[in-house]
């Protein structure tokens, strides 16, 4: 076991040491989400009705928090690929290093890169007008809700990292994730939306994780919300850790 973490540890300070050596892969990944928190803040917020008493900026940030996730594993999913595509992937293979060594490196430094990119984005929104009034347990939730969708986020981006057979076709798969708190409750209430649209965007995982994180900055009750913000994001999990050990084992076999 020791030598498992010790390799996982080898690992993940390689993949830092190139995200350190290339920081514009971090700026890149909050830049989207700051352009759309900045274009909806400034352009749009004055004629959003969110139902909501403060500042528009407070109701938007959940949204724009999980889409810096989104944007930041595509970012895992790339740089896995290009460790396979390279040949890097099997000559670790053929070393003396634990196999879960590999994955587990990137799934950390991905954790860790999506922690920076976040906290870029909220001293941009602090800069912006946010403002919470929330304690530490309250804070506390809401790292721990980022932290659980950040590992499902990462776990899901294993998939196409190991099994894309082109940068292109790796480099879609943030793009659907990235978009789809535009059909939730992140930019606007569902209560507005049509009927079709309003059933998917209540009953999409984002709209309980956007609902919890909300309620929890602004110390308001978190309801259902939150049990089912982790029953998705633990059950995603578990789906996308299962599909991605499966998609190792081929690689490696």
């Amino acid at each position: 076991m020791s030598t498992a973490i010790s390799n996982t540890v080898a690992l993940t300070g390689r993949s830092l040491t190139h995200i350190l050596r290339s920081p514009d892969t971090i700026i890149t990944t909050a830049l989207t989400p700051i352009a759309m928190m900045l274009l909806f803040v400034y352009v749009f917020g004055a004629s959003i009705d969110t139902g909501a008493d403060g500042k528009y900026v407070n109701y938007l940030l959940p949204g724009i928090l999980l889409m810096t996730v989104a944007s930041g594993t595509a970012y895992t999913a790339y740089r896995l690929f290009m460790d396979v595509s390279g040949g890097i992937f099997e000559r670790f293979q053929s070393m003396p290093i634990a196999r879960s060594s590999v994955l587990w490196g990137h799934v950390l430094t991905s954790m860790v890169a999506n922690l920076v990119a976040l906290v870029i984005v909220v001293l941009v929104a602090l800069l912006m007008g946010f403002r919470s009034g929330a304690g530490v347990v309250a804070w506390l939730g809401v790292a721990g809700l980022l932290a659980l969708f950040t590992l499902m986020m990462t776990w899901l981006a294993v998939i196409p990292g190991l099994a894309a057979r082109s940068a292109d076709a790796v480099s879609g798969f943030g793009t659907p994730l990235i978009f789809l708190p535009f059909l939730s409750s992140a930019f606007v209430p569902t209560d507005g939306m049509p009927g079709p649209v309003r059933w998917f965007a209540e009953n999409q995982p984002v709209t309980p994780i956007v609902n919890a994180i909300r309620a929890l900055y602004a110390e308001q009750p978190v309801g259902d919300d939150a049990w089912l913000a982790v029953a998705w994001c633990g059950g995603l999990l578990v789906v996308a850790y299962f599909f991605a050990m499966r998609a190792y084992h081929r690689k490696i076999d």
